[in-house]
């Protein structure tokens, strides 16, 4: 494997797709850094897993997986000498109590998942650290019944700051120095209160100068009595730090000493967010385990491409057991490429562990390299050719190619002459094939499907084409080539059969029949659309809004809704959108509301019809035969 053969078939795109379902960094980083794999047992057991994740996330969607984040750095912080913050401990508190709430959620899924279920032995409960977090740390800081010391200096703590604050209130608030104040307010200057003066009362309230205003009117003093408070709060502090810090020492030494544990405990939540995210990924694309084996066979029923949606056709599709190789001819855009980017991805997915999007009968051989040649390839910087950059890369693939590989080739032998090219791919084929690998080459060369006919090991596929469409249906159609459908599209265009038998000729030395039905069937889809045309002209010329009026022409057969009767258009419409209409031997108006077509007219009667026989009576029509032979013999005797 390769980053080409990734890139090239989008299995990096899978795997970002499916790291967004995962709920932790740590989750998504491992889904990205997955890769196929080679050995049979391991595979199935991923597969295995993802069946049974898939199973729980049908049973209970909701997993708790959400306190893995920042724990991963916060283990890093272990054994530095450095104490852990509080808030560090609310995380650690977090993961602890998320891997308890795992156990509990896995508790009855035993039998759903056994395998799945069982990894949450692996998760430490650590219920001294988690009892000793909750004593310890409250509201992101540490609590003041951490330890009896760090209670007690709170406490005194808490006893100095009123105090500190009645003395300063007790002078703001005096009539004695209410005139030498600036500002009736407790001011801070370096982490130590003071009360603002105004500067020609300096030494009125004795004390430190701490500061001054910008212009110097105004001095911040903290006054004698304040100053030896504030010095016993500072002392506080510090001791209240220390205490702090010996309770966060402490916890962090306990957490340290677990580290073991929260490290297999870390392990287990990233994998079930790595399999929980695998798991959402199947039942989006609707997924299924494969079979896998180490036979070199693979088996896809209604397989999709996980990229295409909606959009995707579902490919079916084996080799290996029959056959080894498989050549597609057929048409261009008719869905060769998607076909080989189609089989590549899944098997790739399939050694990944990851669920493909075909049904479960599916079984997928595996593999050791998988070597493809899609796309041109064309190189600017280094000067190559189409045909070039083809072929330098294909005999990197000879060389490479071993019974382990699977090859892919899109459009094999194209961007040169024609008869060169049919040769290089026949030799191409060939040799991949002798050194075992399976194969899947695509070509617009019709003449290799005589080649893939005659070697034994390969087979001949192509994409189906509807003629009457002409439209590709993007079907893989297994046993038999495609052609290139020109002369086929050709004469349903319009060309003469006799022009398309010529060319036939020309390019395959063989003469060949082409029907006059199918000359006949363009014709008559062009007769069709010149009556949609008339009679859209018909219905302008008429005043009537295109958009909402249905037309119908003269020996149309309609349903008259209201009463289900059955009756043949007479004339109209009228301005108003009526018609005339014949019913069981009478004339009636109906609007063209009120009535659907049911058959054409022209697929009931000949072109030539006298529709008199329907509308008029044979009394009227004997005596319009009479006037007509009149006039004849009028018109006879005065040529006379």
């Amino acid at each position: 494997m390769n980053d080409n053969t990734f890139n090239i078939l989008d299995y990096s795109t899978i795997k970002e797709t499916i790291s967004s379902y995962a709920m932790t960094d740590s989750g998504k980083q491992r889904v990205l850094a997955i890769m196929p794999l080679n050995h049979v047992k391991q595979i199935q057991a991923l597969l295995s897993e993802t069946d049974e994740a898939k199973a729980i996330l049908e049973k209970s969607s909701s997993v708790p997986i959400s306190g893995l984040e920042g724990i991963e750095a916060i283990i890093k912080q272990f054994n530095k000498g450095v104490a852990l913050r509080p808030h560090h401990f609310s995380q650690l508190l977090s993961f602890i109590e998320d891997g308890l709430k795992m156990k509990r959620f896995m508790k009855d899924k035993e039998m759903l998942a056994p395998r799945v279920s069982s990894y949450v032995f692996g998760i430490e409960e650590l219920p001294e650290i988690a009892a000793e977090i909750t004593r310890c740390i409250r509201n992101g800081r540490v609590d003041d019944m951490a330890n009896k010391e760090l209670s007690k200096v709170r406490k005194q703590l808490a006893i100095a700051n009123e105090r500190l604050k009645e003395k300063l209130n007790s002078i703001i608030k005096s009539s004695k120095y209410k005139s030498y104040l600036q500002d009736a307010i407790i001011s801070e200057r370096g982490g130590r209160f003071c009360v603002s003066v105004k500067k020609e009362y300096k030494g009125k309230i004795k004390g430190a100068v701490l500061d001054a205003s910008a212009s110097g009117s105004t001095l911040y003093v903290e006054p004698e009595d304040a100053a030896a408070i504030q010095d016993q709060i500072n002392l506080l502090v510090s001791q209240e730090e220390m205490e702090t810090e010996k309770i966060l020492s402490y916890l962090t030494g306990l957490a340290e000493s677990h580290e073991k544990q929260l490290l297999q405990s870390i392990e287990v939540m990233v994998h079930y967010d790595v399999l929980f995210a695998k798991a959402k990924y199947s039942r989006v694309i609707g997924g299924s385990a494969p079979a896998v084996h180490n036979q070199k066979m693979i088996h896809l029923k209604n397989a999709k491409h996980p990229l295409l949606g909606s959009k995707a056709v579902p490919l079916t599709l084996e080799i290996g057991k029959d056959f080894q190789a498989l050549v597609i001819t057929g048409p261009n855009t008719g869905g060769k490429t998607v076909v080989l980017k189609t089989v590549g991805l899944l098997v790739l997915m399939a050694q990944s562990g990851f669920h493909i999007p075909a049904d479960k009968e599916s079984y997928i051989g595996i593999y050791q390299q998988i070597l493809l040649d899609i796309g041109d390839g064309q190189s600017i910087e280094q000067n190559l050719s189409t045909f070039s950059s083809h072929m330098t890369n294909i005999i990197s693939i000879l060389k490479k190619t071993n019974e382990y590989s699977l090859v892919l080739l899109d459009e094999l032998g194209s961007g040169t002459d024609p008869g060169e090219g049919m040769g290089l791919a026949s030799v191409i084929l060939e040799k991949i094939h002798q050194k075992g690998a399976t194969l899947l080459a695509t070509t617009h060369y019709s003449e290799i499907k005589d080649f893939a006919e005659s070697e034994e090991g390969f087979i001949n596929g192509s994409m189906d084409f509807d003629l009457e469409t002409l439209q590709p249906t993007y079907k893989l159609k297994i046993g038999e080539g495609g052609e290139s459908q020109a002369f086929s599209i050709a004469l349903r265009l319009g060309m003469h059969p006799e022009l398309i038998e010529k060319a036939h000729a020309i390019t395959y030395k063989e003469s060949k029949k082409y029907g006059k039905d199918q000359y006949d069937l363009f014709e008559k889809k062009e007769l069709d659309k010149q009556i949609s045309i008339n009679r859209y002209k018909t219905k302008q010329s008429k005043g009537i809004e295109a958009e909402e009026v249905q037309t119908f022409i003269k020996g149309d057969n309609v349903l008259i809704k209201a009463t289900n009767e059955h009756a043949i258009v007479y004339t109209g419409p009228d301005k108003g959108g009526n018609y005339t209409v014949f019913v069981k031997g009478t004339k009636r108006t109906v609007n063209h509301k009120r009535i659907q077509l049911h058959i054409s007219a022209k697929d009931l009667y000949p072109e030539d019809y006298d529709f008199d026989i329907i509308f008029e009576s044979a009394e009227n029509r004997k005596k319009a035969a009479q006037m007509n032979k009149r006039h004849s013999d009028v018109v006879i005797d005065r040529d006379v």
